[in-house]
């Protein structure tokens, strides 16, 4: 699933190409797509309307519209959003696409039709996005919030990064990179890691992150190129079995979450070493 650094990387591309276009038409080629929203209104709350910014919420893309209105795009595993100069030559797996003044696409194309589009009017968007969490790279993402939130929880140390409430675009391969950075072990609760080593921590998530959107962008060479780490150099994720580029250890995979979570068990120990 894209994460932060590489939803960011599509914004960006977009606010350089498609800010301020006329939508001539949506088009809905899945209903599951918008669902429970019906294709037919949320066709109709769109036609006509300017692209007037594009903002990046978490993992979420939001495209502000005028008279009042927002988009909201999850790309999920395989979505892309991306401009193409001809809306006539859609790729198959197109779910959603819009034409804009000029005869251009913008298409939301999805593999695996798992990615989301929905219409929101006046505050309606703020309400479906006030569960998410702090923004990492933003200025309210302090060492002394991040110490306080982790002060209050006793999740697992890559839980408590990969929930979205507490802070929002952070996914398993970052959370698992900067847990490795800051050699914290990712089983241990984080109320019990040492206020020094939390703040090492935040240090950590926002130098990665930086690090990861710049890489992103990068690799955004062509409309729907760019992927999950493409080509941040991860020292962890995906390499199980692969020895450590710090102390030689082999790197372990465990579950956590239903999901897969990389370590490695000399740098980042269970106790005195994260404790």
């Amino acid at each position: 699933m894209p994460e932060l650094p590489e939803v960011e990387a599509v914004c960006r591309r977009l606010r350089a190409e498609a800010i301020g276009a006329g939508i001539v038409q949506l088009r809905v080629e899945r209903p599951r797509t918008t669902w429970p929203q019906r294709p037919s209104w949320v066709e109709r709350q769109v036609a006509g309307s300017i692209l007037e910014r594009v903002e990046r919420r978490g993992k979420h893309i939001v495209l502000r519209l005028s008279g009042d209105r927002a988009i909201r795009v999850h790309l999920r595993m395989t979505g892309k959003l991306y401009v193409i100069p001809d809306v006539r030559f859609r790729p198959p797996a197109t779910r959603a696409w819009m034409e804009l003044s000029g005869g251009r696409g913008l298409i939301f194309e999805d593999s695996r039709a798992l990615g989301k589009l929905h219409v929101y009017r006046g505050r309606e968007l703020d309400q479906a996005l006030e569960d998410l969490g702090i923004e990492p790279l933003s200025k309210e993402f302090t060492a002394g919030w991040l110490v306080a939130a982790a002060s209050r929880s006793r999740q697992p140390a890559k839980l408590f990064l990969m929930d979205q409430r507490r802070v929002a675009g952070l996914g398993n391969i970052y959370a698992a990179e900067a847990l490795f950075r800051a050699g914290i072990h990712p089983a241990r609760p984080v109320n019990r890691i040492r206020r020094s080593r939390i703040e090492a921590l935040h240090r950590v998530i926002r130098s990665l992150l930086e690090e990861a959107v710049a890489s992103a962008v990068l690799a955004y060479s062509e409309p729907g190129a760019v992927g999950e780490a493409e080509s941040f150099p991860c020292a962890v994720y995906g390499r199980e079995g692969a020895p450590c580029e710090r102390c030689s250890r082999k790197i372990r995979r465990i579950r956590q979450g239903g999901r897969s979570t990389y370590f490695c068990p000399g740098c980042q120990r269970s106790s005195s070493h994260s404790g």
